[in-house]
């Protein structure tokens, strides 16, 4: 894949695993050699990744196809935060090319892309049907079809659970990214029947230059 992401369990572990103590080691000392990554973001990171081991270590020993289920489940979900991550704080500087080659992260070709920055929005449509889940499809506003428009290397979804419309973009607190819809958010128990907002908005991979915001949208955690 584009970022290097092992498809394989055992390659996955060992390149998080090398992603998380190298951030740990950027992220340490005072100042920070990488200071744009907040410490709740970082602790995020590593709360993953041990979710992931913990995960696999039990598919490692005689099991059942539940564990496997849910090893399955967790690889999804931490890969797409992984992924997230990586997208959100080590395409750009401060991180530089040789940070990103001791990470295993592919460096970006040095030339302009000629891609232009989105002028449009996407559309999204969510799926309450599974519980504690929010599996979001999105389309260009401008498109009949689902999927992002052509040049556009994925979506970045700003969300919140709030108890009110935002009045601005500004109020969505967390982001998501993905690449091949649909996307899916996973919410803890005590979460459901709780309001969620979240716009999108499209983003090539040059400098991870966006495009407008789309409308925000409301579902219901289920």
């Amino acid at each position: 894949m584009s970022d290097n992401v092992p498809s394989g369990d055992a390659a996955f572990g060992v390149f998080f695993e090398n992603i998380v103590n190298y951030v740990n080691q950027k992220t340490s000392g005072t100042p920070p050699a990488w200071s744009h990554i907040p410490q709740a973001e970082s602790d995020k990171l590593k709360d993953a990744k041990n979710a992931w081991i913990a995960a696999y270590e039990q598919t490692k020993v005689p099991h059942t196809p539940v564990q496997t289920a849910e090893k399955n489940r967790v690889r999804k979900s931490s890969e797409t935060f992984l992924r997230e991550f990586i997208n959100r704080f080590l395409r750009y500087a401060p991180v530089s090319n040789e940070d990103r080659d001791n990470m295993g992260i592919h460096n970006k070709k040095d030339r302009r892309s000629s891609v232009t920055v989105p002028t449009t929005s996407p559309q999204l449509t969510v799926d309450t049907g599974t519980r504690c889940r929010l599996i979001i499809y999105y389309k260009d506003e401008k498109s009949t079809r689902r999927g992002k428009p052509a040049g556009v290397h994925g979506i970045e979804v700003r969300w919140a659970i709030l108890d009110h419309l935002p009045e601005s973009i500004k109020e969505l607190t967390n982001s998501a990214f993905d690449t091949n819809p649909p996307l899916t958010l996973e919410f803890d128990e005590q979460d459901r029947g709780k309001r969620v907002y979240m716009s999108g908005c499209w983003e090539i991979e040059r400098e991870g230059e966006k495009g407008p915001p789309g409308a925000i949208v409301e579902a219901v955690i289920p």
